[in-house]
């Protein structure tokens, strides 16, 4: 059985700068997984989807993802190429 849904997405950005931004919307880095479960509300099956700039470091990536991981969240990575 091949299902279409057509489920909604979170998108979570950083900037080269280290900006983070949820739906566009500013965020601090300490508010970020507060603001970010207030967003998702009581619907954990909703994807997150990062957009993080390829040249960041690698562990500016993880400490994104390991909200996700903390919070048992659905965490797509979209970044654009080199």
């Amino acid at each position: 059985a091949n299902e279409k849904t057509n489920k909604q997405f979170i998108s979570l950005s950083v900037t080269e700068d280290k900006k983070f931004f949820i739906d566009k919307q500013p965020v601090d880095f300490e508010e970020l997984e507060t603001t970010l479960m207030s967003k998702l509300g009581t619907d954990k099956e909703q994807t997150v989807v990062v957009r993080i700039p390829f040249n960041l470091q690698v562990q500016d990536l993880v400490d994104v993802l390991q909200i996700g991981v903390k919070n048992n969240l659905k965490f797509v990575i979209a970044t654009s190429p080199k």
